[in-house]
């Protein structure tokens, strides 16, 4: 419905949670343009989560974990590379646990759910807890969890060593939590963005948490699904792999000259995308005169704009490719899945853009490259179709699918 009147004009939704307005493309200078005072992603975060009383007051007021990401995370995901690819190696060797060049079905869903687990707690925790079971299932049930399982984070300092390079480290060093509940509190956070939530966003405050795009977990298993049902893709991709992996290695600089595998998930996204939305603290007119009273919750219809065919050609067919081969030399970061503009809202739009997209990118580049590189993949003949579940402003992934499996069958 969203995507259907997007364009024509300004609409109130009755959705689960009440009233929200949705506004359009045209409005997205708008929505940029206003401070937190005014439209606040806090504030619609908090109102979604409750984040005060779901990951305490501390993650809720102070939110220094956003500087973190800017200062430590993104700028070490080169050196970071070589542990994200042993932990992905090792988590598809377990999970999928194929030894013979024979097809196996594995249930798309969950593997992939265990592997993104797997491999983002190598960032967020790093050795040997990234690889604990039962580390991983607290991680995975958050919400049912939380409370139990905190109790085994006891363990936490036996696993911090002085040269440990991760996001558990940098906080321990930052100096501000008290507590090992307080800084439990803070990687859930991490986790929860990277796993369930949709992603993290920045503010003026910090980063907040809001069900905007999708998770690393529904991502890939959208582009899984997309790939294992197209399997003429995955030459085209393993190609390009082979080619690029061989010169560069598993560096941070091969992914960023894989513009198929990067064009293949940004046209994932763009096809499943959903929206991100914000509360008014104070009424508002926008420029076109449109007037917010206070409390009024807006949304941007995403899904709308990413299948406009005024904005995309052929909007409604998925192109794994739409995006290789524009911007020419030198000109292809523009067209990368990590670049945000009004036609590209897949992690935000402006000062709202997504800080923790680029370890997104780096960990689905690598297992989407991992895949092509090291198995063939088919959907299950007997199944049907994976179909899109819609809840609300989300669209998510058939959690019921399967996906078959094989050793790379040419040389």
């Amino acid at each position: 419905m969203v995507r259907s009147i997007y364009r024509k004009v300004i609409t109130e939704v009755l959705t689960l949670r009440g009233w929200i307005v949705i506004l359009n493309r045209e409005h997205l200078e708008d929505i940029a343009s206003k401070y937190q005072a005014e439209l606040s992603l806090d504030e619609s975060t908090n109102n979604a989560f409750k984040v005060k009383y779901t990951f305490g007051s501390g993650v809720h007021h102070d939110r220094y974990h956003h500087s973190i990401i800017q200062s430590h995370l993104n700028r070490n995901l080169a050196s970071l590379c070589p542990d994200i690819k042993e932990e992905m190696v090792n988590a598809f060797s377990e999970i999928l646990g194929i030894t013979e060049n024979e097809w196996k079905t594995v249930p798309a869903f969950e593997s992939v759910r265990q592997i993104v687990s797997r491999t983002s707690n190598r960032v967020f925790v790093g050795l040997p807890l990234c690889r604990d079971p039962s580390w991983n299932d607290f991680t995975v049930e958050l919400t049912a969890t939380l409370i139990k399982e905190v109790l085994k984070l006891r363990l936490f300092p036996a696993f911090v060593v002085p040269l440990q390079n991760d996001f558990l480290q940098w906080c321990l060093d930052a100096g501000k939590e008290s507590s090992i509940m307080l800084l439990t509190q803070r990687i859930m956070v991490m986790n929860f963005a990277a796993i369930h939530v949709n992603n993290v966003k920045r503010t003026s405050r910090g980063t907040a948490m809001i069900p905007t795009t999708k998770t690393l977990r529904q991502t890939f298993t959208q582009a899984l699904y997309h790939l294992a049902a197209n399997p003429q893709y995955v030459m085209l991709l393993r190609e390009e792999v082979d080619t690029i992996i061989e010169k560069y290695g598993w560096t941070k600089e091969a992914l960023g000259k894989m513009r198929k595998v990067d064009s293949f998930l940004k046209e994932t996204l763009r096809c499943q995308g959903v929206s991100w939305q914000r509360l008014a603290l104070k009424d508002i007119k926008l420029s076109d005169g449109t007037f917010l009273p206070k409390g009024t919750r807006v949304q941007v219809a995403k899904n709308g704009i990413h299948h406009d065919p005024g904005v995309y050609d052929n909007a409604d067919i998925f192109e794994p490719f739409r995006f290789a081969d524009l911007g020419g030399d030198g000109e292809g970061y523009k067209y990368q899945m990590v670049t945000v503009n009004s036609a590209s809202l897949s992690f935000g739009y402006g000062k709202m853009a997504c800080p923790g997209r680029f370890l997104a990118a780096t960990i689905l580049k690598m297992m989407l490259a991992y895949i092509v590189l090291s198995f063939d993949v088919k959907l299950d003949a007997s199944d049907p179709y994976p179909r899109d579940l819609v809840i609300g402003s989300s669209i998510v992934a058939d959690p019921k699918a399967r996906v078959m499996f094989r050793k790379r069958s040419d040389p």
